[in-house]
């Protein structure tokens, strides 16, 4: 029922910057939380940072302070905002769609490469 389409992900070098966007369509709902995900090669896919439909956030330990993330409800897209880029972040990255509201329906996005070099 939503579809994902994510953006924005490619080659820097350690210490820049990168921005990833999401954008949402379908049958998206006002009360909803978006989040993104990463997964590095030989590892598990991981939470990076959510934030609901009413703007609270949270954010993975490993991102704090580095990572800002974001979204236009009037356009159903979702931002990533990367600074201070470690070679460690690198993974591709997946946007990550929830209705809170049952049936609780779980989305994702084909996912994005982000590859920080050292």
């Amino acid at each position: 029922q939503v579809q994902l389409v994510e953006s924005g992900g490619g080659l820097v070098q350690a210490g820049g910057s990168l921005r990833l966007w999401c954008a949402a369509s379908g049958s998206v709902v006002r009360i909803n939380v978006m989040g993104w995900y990463r997964q590095a090669p030989g590892k598990q896919r991981d939470l990076v940072a959510y934030i609901t439909s009413g703007g609270s956030t949270n954010y993975a330990d490993s991102v704090k302070g580095r990572f800002t993330i974001s979204r236009d409800n009037a356009k159903n897209t979702l931002s990533l905002q990367m600074n201070s880029l470690k070679p460690e972040d690198t993974a591709v990255y997946y946007c990550n769609y929830r209705r809170v509201v049952p049936p609780r329906d779980d989305y994702w996005g084909q996912g994005t490469q982000v590859t920080v070099s050292s």
